[in-house]
C-alpha cells in the first residue's frame, strides 16, 4: 500500500494499536521514536498545517509533562511559534501517534478516522 511515517512511543498502547492496524492493511511504516526524536519546529509546522487541525490538538493534554508545566493555562498566552518550539523541545508533550504520508496527517488513533484516511 502506501509508505507512512509514524511518530510514536513503542510502549504506548495507543501507538501499538495504530501501528498494528496500519501494518494489517499493508502499509510500509517508518517508525520514529517521538521521545528521542521529536519533530523539529519546521517539521511540526508542516504536520500541523497538513493536518487541518488546531495546534492545541497536537498537545498530549493527559501527559505528566503537560500537567507539570501547567500548560492548560499557559498555552492561551503563547504564540503559535512559541507553542511549536515547546512541542519540538519535548516529545512527551506531543499527542501520539502522528501518522503522515507527506500530505495527510492524523493525530492519535481512532479506528473510524484511520478507516477514512488510511484505508
Amino acid at each position: 500500500m502506501s509508505k507512512l511515517t509514524v511518530y510514536q512511543y513503542a510502549k504506548c498502547g495507543t501507538c501499538r494499536k495504530a501501528v498494528k492496524w496500519l501494518e494489517e492493511r499493508g502499509h510500509e511504516l517508518t517508525l520514529i521514536p517521538i521521545f528521542e526524536e521529536p519533530p523539529g519546529p519546521e517539521k511540526l509546522t508542516e504536520l500541523v498545517n497538513n493536518s487541518g487541525l488546531e495546534l492545541k490538538k497536537f498537545f498530549n493534554t493527559s501527559g505528566e509533562v503537560y500537567k507539570e508545566l501547567n500548560l492548560k493555562d499557559k498555552l492561551k498566552e503563547m504564540s503559535s511559534q512559541e507553542q511549536i518550539e515547546l512541542l519540538s523541545s519535548n516529545g512527551r508533550l506531543i499527542k501520539r501517534p502522528i501518522v503522515t504520508d507527506g500530505n495527510k496527517v492524523s493525530v492519535g488513533f481512532k479506528e473510524e478516522q484511520y478507516q477514512d484516511m488510511w484505508s
